[in-house]
């Protein structure tokens, strides 16, 4: 049976839904600008699951990188980064090794464990010298197991009292530290890339500090392109690294070349003269102005509350209401700098302030995701 086709098609366009205007796909995010959703942080006195307290080896001048005599040893200084140990370690070291070890051959000594002293001896070794740590302590016993191990130059020196030449000297190590970290990022090593938010006052009239640098995939972020309680933000990307395992295997990567550990504690520069080693590195950190009279470098302490672990929040933040970053071992909050403060402990009404502040910013967030 043959069915007309003009009545099929009409009956058939009368089943149709009336034509309406296509709606226009939503705008993508630009993911220069965003994300403007992000996960809080869970601040609550329950969710602490440490505190500690770490002294800063702090000098108004800056980092000391230099050689001089000491009886018949030559002796390279490397010490004073402030609450930068971590980030300028790698670079501080290669300023020292290259300053030291040219026309050396025999073995030599390295004093200090913390992350100062590993980098130099790995970096020694590196060049095909036998090495010797001397520490009055080992990891984890060291200021730099405490460090909150982000890659960001800060809390290092006073500008009006630096001259240029330390200037380029802290360039160098930058540049340097900057290109090692990269080639060990990953599990073995603890150490990744964050995306960190910085908070910025009203008005950016400022010229750009040295370690802007060393931001990548640097923007500023205005009222409604992000989460935070505050107007604007610096977000980019740097490194962190989870001290306690950077640690560790930076001590099994001088143990697997054939470095030493020997645990001794220096008085005076009488007791190094002691040593076998003719080339002798100062890696001492705070203890360097005991031992060699070093009156510019100061303790500044800062106190840490570490909370339970959110893998959800892959974010790091640093502004008015201090820092937080987060890790594997747990997220770190802090913002203490008290200088002249020689008390290693946690202070419990430090620690409650640090969760206060905390609290009060991740309850502001405009949005969470």
């Amino acid at each position: 049976m043959l069915i007309a086709r003009r009545p099929l098609i009409a009956s058939a366009a009368l089943a149709l839904p009336a034509c309406t205007a296509m709606p226009r796909p939503a705008a993508r995010p630009d993911p220069t600008r965003g994300p403007k959703c992000l996960p809080a942080v869970q601040v609550a006195p329950a969710r602490v699951i440490r505190t500690v307290a770490g002294l800063r080896p702090y000098r108004a001048q800056g980092f000391v990188v230099r050689a001089e005599p000491l009886g018949d040893k030559r002796l390279v200084h490397n010490y004073g980064h402030g609450g930068a140990g971590i980030t300028l370690s790698w670079g501080t070291s290669r300023l020292a090794v290259n300053l030291g070890l040219p026309g050396h051959s025999s073995p030599v000594a390295v004093l200090g464990s913390g992350i100062v002293g590993l980098t130099t001896a790995r970096l020694l070794q590196e060049a095909g010298c036998q090495v010797t740590l001397y520490a009055a302590a080992l990891p984890p016993h060291t200021t730099s197991n405490i460090a909150g191990g982000q890659w960001h130059p800060a809390s290092l020196y006073e500008p009006g009292q630096v001259t240029p030449e330390w200037l380029a000297q802290f360039k160098l190590a930058m540049d340097y530290s900057w290109r090692r970290f990269q080639i060990m990022v990953g599990e073995e090593y603890g150490i990744r890339w964050v995306p960190t938010y910085l908070q910025m006052p009203a008005a950016d009239d400022a010229e750009p500090d040295l370690s802007n640098l060393y931001e990548a995939d640097r923007v500023v972020l205005g009222p409604g392109e992000h989460p935070f309680p505050v107007q604007r933000v610096r977000r980019f990307s740097t490194m962190y690294a989870e001290s306690g395992h950077l640690l560790r295997q930076l001590m099994r990567d001088v143990q697997i070349a054939g470095g030493r550990f020997v645990l001794r504690d220096f008085a005076t520069p009488a007791d190094i003269l002691a040593l076998p080693e003719t080339l002798v590195f100062n890696c001492t950190g705070l203890g360097a102005g005991k031992l060699f009279g070093d009156t510019g470098i100061e303790p500044v302490r800062g106190q840490l509350a570490v909370l339970l672990p959110q893998s959800e929040v892959q974010y790091a933040y640093a502004g008015r209401m201090g820092y937080m970053f987060p890790r594997a071992d747990g997220i770190i909050c802090g913002g203490t700098f008290e200088h002249g403060e020689w008390d290693p402990t946690p202070q419990p009404e430090r620690i409650a302030k640090i969760l206060d502040k905390q609290r009060a910013f991740f309850a502001g967030f405009r949005c969470t995701a």
